[in-house]
C-alpha cells in the first residue's frame, strides 16, 4: 500500500480520539502529528508544513457551542491563510457547519465517524488544497510570463566565428545541471543565451524564471528570491512564494548578479548550496530543485580582489563560464540581425517590408555599437516606424560610425566601459534619463542605481 508523502495535524483534547485517528491515518500518510492542547498549534505549524489540520470543535469539558473550535480555526488561518482545516465534533448541526465553512473550514465531520468517510474527506480536502496551490503558482507564473512577453522576441542569430565557441559551450553545458555564468557587455544577449540553455536542457518542459537583480531594492531581495509569509512586513498581505520556489524543477536565471550587495551574498550562497530557502518571516524551510544560470556585465574577478564579491559565491556560480563577444567583434552577424529585426518589426506594426541599401549597411557594419544587440534592435525598430522611403533610414552620422573619444580606452575593465557608455548616453540624450535608459536597454530605476554607483551626474 502506497503511503502519501504528506503530513497531517490532529488536534483534540480526547486522547482516545488522537490515538484512533493516528492509527487510521498513518496507514495512508507519511506523518501524523497529534496535539491534545490547541495552544501548541502555532509551534507545530512553524516547524512543519501540514497538508491538512483535523481540529476538534470543543476543548473545555461540557462545552458544546463550538466557539473554541471557531477561535482556533481563526488562529490557524492567521498563521497560514492557505491551511486546509477539517472540523469534527459530536454536536454538529447544519448551522454550525455553515458558520465553519464561512470562517474558512474546508469540511465538517461528525463524531463518531466512519473510517471510510473520514479517509474520503481527508483525501478530497488534500486534493483540493493541491489544486489551489497549483493554481496559485500558475497564476504567478503567468504574470511573470506576461511581463516577459513585452520584451521583443529574440533568437540566437549568428554565423560568425566569434559565436561558434558560444554555440559549442551551450551544446555541451545544456544537458547538464551545472551552474552557468554568462559574461558579456550590456546588450550582448545574455538572457537569450540563458533561455537557449534552458530550451536545450532536460528541464525544458518546466519553468524558466528570469530575475533582473539590478532592479530589486536591497530591502526586497530576500522577499523576491525566497518569498515571504503573511504579516512578515507591512505590505505582506498574504503568503507569497519567491522566485526560487517558482522555478522549482525548472531554471532560475539571475541577471546582473554583480548588483547583489555584499551583505546579502552569503544568503544567496546558502540557498544555492543547500537548495533550501526560508521565506521572510517564516521558519519552515522549502526545498527547491532547479538549474541556476547567472549573468553580469561586470568583471567579477576584479570585484573579488576588491572585496566587493564573495569568492566562494563566484566559485559556486561559475561551474561553466561563457563569455559573449561584443557586437563590434562579430561584424558578420550585423546584417543578419538587421534583416531579422526589420522583418520582425515590419510584421509587428503591419508595415511594408523595407530594404537596407549597401551604403547604409556598410556604415552599420562599421558602427561600434556600444549598446550591442539591444542598441541595434531599438535602432531598427525606430527605422521601421519612421522611414518614409522604400529603404530603411538610420540617420547615422560619420562621427557615430566610429568609437567616440570618451569610449576609447585600453582598459578591459567592464565597469569602466559601462561607466563611459552611461556617461555618453546621458550626454547624447541631453540628460533625458528615460531616453538614455531606453537606448541602453535598461529601466530608469536601474540607470539611476548605476549612475549612483559610478557617481555619474
Amino acid at each position: 500500500m502506497a503511503v502519501n508523502n504528506k503530513a497531517i495535524l490532529v488536534v483534540d483534547d480526547n486522547t482516545e480520539i488522537l490515538v484512533a485517528t493516528r492509527m487510521l491515518l498513518k496507514q495512508y500518510y507519511k506523518k501524523v502529528v497529534t496535539l491534545d492542547n490547541p495552544h501548541d498549534i502555532k509551534k507545530a505549524m512553524s516547524e512543519q508544513d501540514f497538508a491538512l489540520v483535523l481540529l476538534d470543535m470543543n476543548f473545555t469539558r461540557e462545552s458544546t457551542s463550538g466557539a473554541e473550535g471557531f477561535y482556533w480555526l481563526k488562529q490557524i488561518k492567521a498563521i497560514d491563510e492557505d491551511a486546509v482545516v477539517v472540523l469534527f465534533t459530536a454536536y454538529g448541526d447544519l448551522n454550525m457547519a455553515v458558520d465553519a465553512i464561512k470562517l474558512g473550514a474546508n469540511d465538517f465531520v461528525l463524531k463518531p465517524w466512519q473510517n471510510e468517510k473520514l479517509l474520503a474527506t481527508v483525501a478530497n480536502c488534500i486534493e483540493l488544497s493541491e489544486q489551489r496551490q497549483k493554481s496559485k503558482k500558475l497564476t504567478q507564473l503567468a504574470q511573470i510570463s506576461m511581463a516577459a512577453q513585452h520584451k521583443p522576441f529574440e533568437h540566437l542569430i549568428a554565423s560568425s566565428p566569434a559565436m561558434e565557441q558560444v554555440f559549442q559551450t551551450i551544446e555541451k553545458a545544456a544537458k547538464t545541471d551545472a551552474n552557468v555564468l554568462i559574461l558579456g557587455e550590456s546588450g550582448t544577449g545574455k538572457e537569450v543565451v540563458a533561455r537557449e540553455l534552458h530550451k536545450q536542457s532536460l528541464r525544458q518542459e518546466h519553468t524558466f524564471i528570469s530575475v533582473d537583480m539590478g532592479t530589486i531594492a536591497s530591502s526586497l531581495f530576500e522577499s523576491e528570491l525566497f518569498g515571504h509569509v503573511k504579516g512578515a512586513f507591512t505590505d505582506a498581505k498574504s503568503n507569497k512564494p519567491g522566485r526560487f520556489e517558482l522555478a522549482d524543477s525548472g531554471t532560475l536565471f539571475l541577471d546582473e548578479i554583480a548588483n547583489i550587495p555584499l551583505a546579502l551574498q552569503g544568503k544567496l550562497l546558502t540557498a544555492i548550496q543547500n537548495r533550501i530557502v526560508t521565506p521572510v518571516g517564516g521558519s519552515k524551510q522549502v526545498e527547491v530543485d532547479l538549474r541556476l544560470i547567472t549573468a553580469t556585465n561586470m568583471n567579477l574577478y576584479d570585484m573579488v580582489r576588491e572585496g566587493n564579491f564573495r569568492q566562494d559565491l563566484l566559485y559556486r556560480i561559475n561551474t561553466v563560464e561563457l563569455t559573449l563577444p561584443a557586437l563590434r567583434d562579430r561584424p558578420q552577424d550585423i546584417p543578419l540581425l538587421i534583416e531579422f529585426y526589420a522583418d520582425l518589426y515590419s510584421k509587428k506594426y503591419k508595415l511594408a517590408r523595407k530594404t537596407v541599401s549597401d551604403k547604409v549597411m556598410a556604415e552599420l557594419v562599421q558602427y561600434q555599437w556600444p549598446g550591442n544587440i539591444r542598441e541595434l534592435q531599438h535602432l531598427v525598430e525606430r527605422a521601421v516606424i519612421l522611414s518614409d522611403s522604400a529603404q530603411l533610414e538610420f540617420q547615422l552620422t560619420t562621427s557615430k560610425t566610429h568609437a567616440p573619444d570618451n569610449l576609447v580606452t585600453d582598459s578591459y575593465n567592464l565597469a569602466e566601459i559601462e561607466q563611459k557608455t552611461i556617461e555618453r548616453a546621458i550626454k547624447d540624450f541631453k540628460g533625458n534619463i528615460s531616453h538614455a535608459a531606453k537606448a541602453l536597454g535598461i529601466t530608469r530605476a536601474s540607470l539611476y542605481r548605476k549612475m549612483e554607483k559610478y557617481d555619474v551626474e
